[in-house]
């Protein structure tokens, strides 16, 4: 993790805040770019505030990769206008656990809602054999595995394959988002002792079994259209058969918390295929705030005074990383997609500029270990230039469109 540290108190609230840490770093930040797929929507995170205790986050639900088409699915994506509250101090619930609901139970770090196992429906709806969404509903995921509801909220049930590098595994997987009781989301690969970071780098599995019964009592015989792992009570969880507890979850040091945390994980096979339970499962560990969930959720008022993080303004002290990066293809006819390594530099501003030395394009905070899509269909072809910037850092990459 980047070395953070204040360099001032905020004199408009004469009160100090505490250091930010990665629960207000991790953000991918974008007030002007748009979704390729649709250039009407503001992508990622537009604002990100926060105050000693907590962190604020505005986004559109609307990620800064392609997504779509959506077989069978005739939802549009819609400008959510969320603002989620994610505490800075999570703790262990020690009463009475709350359950992982329907619609939102998180946010991924580029502003898209966490969505839960479930597609809401059941058997016959008899409320007993709740249908698995990756089953049920997968065939309809576009290629990055998310699709938009009803009302327009596009989300992931599984972990975000376009958000993240999930087929790097010899680097713990990035810090991917947060749960709505504050403790955060991991990516596919960790290292094999959670408290040891020079152990050496695993997937990380999940505890999770698929039943080989062949009946299901109240429900429908398994066979060619009730396969086993349809619905969620095809899975029970066993102890020590893999690396997560029940909740897909565990307790671990990684970059961003050397100390050690709770953390959930997102889980995948071999062949990069989404593991049930997919993301954290059941109930929360920690405390859950209000005004995330339930009706109406996602559109916290702001009743404190908060600090707005800016990359630039809040004095990061950044270690000396390189830009480093994969490109790919060139030449292109459509789309350029651009993947940083964990090793990269943070916050990278992209301008792209033709033949003529005319800016065509930006993209502001790009971050390590997330892929880029850069849209190449409204411009002619010919040569371009790709400007990366990070502090002191700059490198300029060649693109040649073509038809």
């Amino acid at each position: 993790m980047k070395k953070l540290t204040i360099l001032c108190c905020s004199l408009l609230s004469m009160q100090t805040t505490k250091a930010q840490g990665p629960e207000v770093t991790s953000w991918i930040q974008n007030t002007t770019a748009t979704n390729p797929s649709y250039p009407s929507l503001i992508s990622n995170c537009q604002l990100v505030q926060y105050s000693a205790t907590q962190v604020y986050v505005s986004c559109t639900c609307i990620p800064g990769y392609s997504i779509g088409p959506w077989t069978g699915n005739p939802n549009t994506p819609a400008n959510q206008n969320f603002v989620f509250k994610i505490t800075r101090n999570p703790v262990q619930n020690t009463g009475t656990a709350t359950v992982v609901g329907l619609g939102h139970i998180g946010v991924w770090k580029n502003g898209v809602s966490i969505f839960n196992v479930s597609d809401a429906a059941s058997y016959n709806n008899a409320g007993v054999w709740f249908r698995n969404a990756y089953f049920w509903e997968g065939p309809g995921f576009d290629a990055c595995l998310g699709h938009p509801q009803q009302q327009g909220e596009y989300h992931h049930h599984v972990s975000p394959t376009c958000l993240y590098d999930q087929s790097d595994s010899t680097h713990h997987s990035p810090l991917i988002g947060y749960a709505f009781d504050g403790f955060p989301v991991y990516g596919a690969y960790g290292h094999s002792n959670p408290t040891d970071t020079t152990s050496p780098i695993i997937r990380i599995k999940s505890s999770y079994v698929v039943s080989t019964n062949t009946t299901r009592v109240n429900g429908p015989a398994v066979n060619s259209t009730y396969p086993e792992g349809c619905f969620i009570q095809d899975f029970a969880y066993v102890a020590g058969s893999g690396d997560l507890d029940d909740r897909n979850g565990r307790f671990c040091y990684t970059r961003e918390y050397p100390t050690g945390t709770y953390a959930y994980f997102v889980t995948i096979d071999n062949n990069l295929n989404p593991v049930f339970p997919y993301t954290f499962y059941g109930t929360y560990y920690g405390v859950v705030q209000t005004g995330n969930t339930g009706p109406g959720g996602g559109h916290v008022t702001i009743s404190e005074t908060t600090t707005v993080y800016s990359p630039v303004a809040t004095g990061l002290n950044e270690s000396n990383n390189d830009i480093k990066f994969e490109f790919m293809p060139n030449p292109v006819q459509d789309y350029e997609y651009i993947y940083f390594s964990p090793e990269s530099k943070n916050n990278i501003k992209g301008s792209l500029y033709d033949a003529k030395g005319q800016l065509v394009q930006t993209i502001e905070n790009m971050q390590p270990s997330i892929s880029y899509t850069l849209d190449m269909t409204k411009y002619s072809e010919g040569m371009y230039f790709l400007h990366l910037e990070s502090g002191d850092k700059k490198v300029i990459q060649k693109i040649i469109k073509t038809k």
